[in-house]
């Protein structure tokens, strides 16, 4: 029976199938609902936006966008966006996916914090990205029919999601706090881990070894 969410149909492919079950089996609850919102918000904020983003690969970039939070996905210290891009490429390519359509996934996800720059991409990655936005800060939310959105919620409820997501940012980021320069990640570390300073620009021009 297809699964259908305030007017939103979720993907009945194997790919999508299976994905579900990998990210409800290994992250959290709160990473599970909250991705699962991610793609019920990009894809009401795409049809506002007249943007048509591939459905099947929208919600595989949604799946997998924080999974780089919980568990590392590679054997070199990056941001955890790139750990969970890097995931989902893998397992798009594992499932014969061809490259382009593991390559918009990687974007989508590696892109998906970044402010300015997906927005002007391709649909999917910027559908991705302002779903995002919607679930994490309430953006363009007000523009949203609250019926729709309570059924979201009902469906993949917040709970206390903003200090639980916070947390899950500490918690997935504290370990390698140099991976958040130049990101919003580095807001998150700066507020809560004491004695954490962020590198800023200005500190690497004045250090750098030129003398002038």
């Amino acid at each position: 029976m297809t699964e259908i969410i305030a007017g939103v149909e979720i993907p009945e492919t194997h790919a999508a199938a299976e994905a579900t079950r990998l990210v409800q089996d290994t992250t959290s609850p709160l990473i599970f609902h909250h991705s699962r919102r991610v793609f019920l918000f990009s894809t009401l904020q795409a049809r506002e936006l007249g943007l048509q983003p591939d459905p099947e690969l929208l919600y595989l970039s949604a799946l997998f966008h924080d999974t780089g939070l919980l568990t590392p996905f590679s054997n070199v210290e990056q941001r955890f966006e790139l750990d969970g891009a890097d995931h989902a490429r893998k397992f798009l390519l594992d499932r014969g996916f061809s490259a382009a359509a593991a390559e918009v996934v990687w974007t989508a996800i590696a892109l998906h914090t970044t402010p300015g720059i997906p927005g002007r991409m391709g649909d999917e990655v910027a559908a991705t990205h302002f779903g995002v936005l919607t679930d994490v800060v309430g953006l363009g939310l007000a523009g949203l029919n609250p019926d729709r959105v309570e059924e979201i919620t009902a469906v993949h409820p917040r709970g206390d999601f903003k200090n639980e997501f916070l947390r899950a940012f500490v918690d997935g980021l504290s370990h390698r706090p140099d991976t958040t320069y130049g990101t919003v990640n580095a807001d998150v570390l700066d507020h809560f881990v004491p004695g954490f300073r962020s590198m800023s620009m200005v500190d690497r021009i004045t250090g750098s070894p030129w003398s002038a």
